[in-house]
């Protein structure tokens, strides 16, 4: 009989190997894949060393670890450190942001890096902030407030990066019509994302703001939430192609070697579980993005502001429910295509396989309202 325990410890081990996603920011990974990149020590992502190589992950709370928290959340930023090291096998020690005894649990755990100002509490304060781990929003949300760590640990190409910028000039050459006219189109669009995509965008679209009438601090948190939503309806038009392959595997992949009775039991379910629910976070996905395509269409082709304004307005809580329904899509594809990376499905054992959809459904929020499979 196998005990609970080897679960988390097989969890564990999974999470150490793969690659960072939406979900995970896998510093342990990044360290160990380039770990002659001078660029790692020269602009280390935290100065804590421990922390340094750790893994953070965006954490679903769960029903029993809600007591651990002065106010209710439903996700949190969680913060693993290996015991040993880069092994995980010989398990974590970790933290979530928000728990209530958080500055003595990271004084045990990190000594005083973590103390209130200490620049590794911020960048986890500005982590916290975001709704996803995702790179390039990651990226530049640390930028902005003056943190740069390598680029080598965030996981976006030159490619990704020229795509998005397209995708982005694209979708403003509306805007840019309507404040400059009709010539030169191209090159104020691509003046303008530049601007919109840069750390500091704000006085470039101070006439905007004058327009829509509003204050200071409402009209920057809602030009950085406008950049996001820009940036996922990029990801949502990059992951579409990708996603009916994944789900067509994740529906048909049969684990190789003996399933016991609480393998098939979880298994099976959980196929169509994880097929409908994402169909329905890619639609829920597409009906916040159509609110905001609503809002641009009234603006620039209308000439209506008062509908861009409320999404200015609107777009900081949308932006978490955004971020968090993106990242788990992100997450499923990223995580599956790392671990099954051929035309050819790799093997994989029936535990294994387990535990990744209990991931997946983890993300999705599924395991508040589910019984948890019983380990045989």
């Amino acid at each position: 009989m196998k005990k609970a325990p080897d679960r988390t410890v097989r969890s564990l081990i999974a999470l150490e190997q793969s690659a960072s996603t939406a979900r995970v920011l896998n510093l342990v990974a990044t360290h160990r894949k380039l770990a002659n990149d001078p660029s790692l020590a020269a602009q280390p992502f935290f100065q804590s060393k421990a922390l340094n190589h750790g893994i953070i992950v965006k954490h679903r709370v769960r029903p029993h670890e809600r007591e651990l928290f002065a106010k209710p959340l439903a996700t949190t930023t969680k913060i693993m450190v290996p015991m040993d090291g880069s092994d995980l096998r010989c398990g974590a020690r970790f933290l979530m942001m928000g728990q209530k005894d958080f500055d003595r649990a990271a004084e045990q755990m990190i000594g005083d890096m973590l103390a209130p100002g200490r620049p590794d509490r911020e960048i986890l304060e500005l982590i916290d902030s975001l709704p996803s781990l995702d790179p390039f929003l990651l990226r530049e949300h640390l930028k902005r407030n003056g943190f740069e760590p390598a680029r080598a640990y965030f996981a976006i190409t030159d490619a990704d990066i020229l795509r998005m910028y397209e995708f982005v000039r694209a979708e403003v050459m509306a805007l840019v019509t309507l404040s400059a006219g009709q010539g030169g189109g191209n090159q104020a669009a691509a003046k303008l994302v530049e601007k919109l995509l840069s750390s500091d965008p704000d006085n470039s679209f101070e006439p905007l703001k004058e327009t829509l009438r509003l204050s200071d601090k409402d009209y920057q948190d809602g030009v950085f939430c406008w950049r996001g939503f820009l940036y996922y309806k990029w990801v949502l038009d990059e992951l579409t192609p990708r996603l009916g392959q994944v789900l067509l595997e994740i529906s048909t992949l049969q684990p190789r070697g003996h399933i016991s009775q609480t393998a098939k039991e979880y298994i099976v379910p959980a196929r169509k579980r994880l097929e409908t629910s994402i169909s329905q976070v890619v639609q829920g996905v597409n009906l916040m993005l159509g609110v905001y395509d609503n809002a641009y269409r009234s603006l620039t082709l209308d000439g209506q502001p008062t509908a861009f304004r409320d999404f200015l307005l609107a777009a900081p809580d949308m932006f978490m429910s955004l971020g968090e329904q993106c990242g788990a899509i992100q997450h499923i594809i990223s995580f599956w295509r790392y671990r099954f990376p051929g035309k050819r499905t790799a093997p994989v054992d029936a535990e294994e396989l387990m535990d990744i959809f209990l991931d997946f459904e983890d993300g999705l929020g599924f395991l508040e309202d589910m019984p948890q499979p019983k380990v045989a």
